[in-house]
């Protein structure tokens, strides 16, 4: 794994190959493949979990021998596409947000209003579909006050997760804008 994060494919096949040869279970190695592609590339390249899935049930239905060679296809692709963890960043980043904050109440707008009770309490008021709208966003906070201003997933500027950075800047700077009337 750090061979690959360091987007090395020749030390990681060199393990991956050691691995094997001391009789580690392919399927483990599937896994651990799984794993980093989400956490260490993530949204730079969407690609990156389809193809560890797709080895992963590929390693399932062949075994060995065979199955070390998508193996082998998906830890070099692993080690050569841009990395972000940015993704597993704003999950722990998230996860202490709510453990400081407990569970504080959705607001008021993001409930639904299936009775004229919960209509009266305001459930659902000002609710705007985004799907509705030209760009299909809608600029206002969605989470409770209490963490309203904070962001947690901050992607980087790697691969595809530039343009997933950018986008995602220009609608802050909207929720922003709207935040203060």
């Amino acid at each position: 794994i750090k061979s690959l994060r360091a987007s090395d494919p020749d030390a990681g096949l060199y393990y991956l190959v050691r691995m094997l040869a001391s009789g580690e279970d392919p399927l483990f190695v599937a896994r651990r493949l799984l794993i980093f592609a989400s956490e260490d590339v993530g949204n730079a390249d969407p690609q990156a979990l389809p193809l560890a899935l797709s080895t992963h049930q590929a390693v399932e239905r062949l075994g060995m021998p065979e199955a070390r060679i998508p193996l082998a296809q998906a830890t070099t692709y692993l080690a050569c596409v841009p990395k972000s963890n940015a993704a597993y960043a704003a999950l722990g980043r998230a996860e202490a947000a709510v453990e400081r904050t407990g569970s504080v109440p959705v607001p008021l707008h993001l409930r639904n209003a299936p009775t004229d009770l919960t209509r009266e309490l305001g459930y659902g008021k000002g609710y705007a579909y985004p799907h509705d709208q030209p760009d299909a966003f809608v600029a206002r906070r969605n989470r409770p006050d209490s963490v309203a201003n904070e962001a947690w997933y901050q992607p980087t500027q790697r691969g595809a997760e530039k343009a997933i950075a950018d986008q995602l800047a220009q609608w802050r700077a909207r929720q922003d804008r709207e935040s203060k009337g």
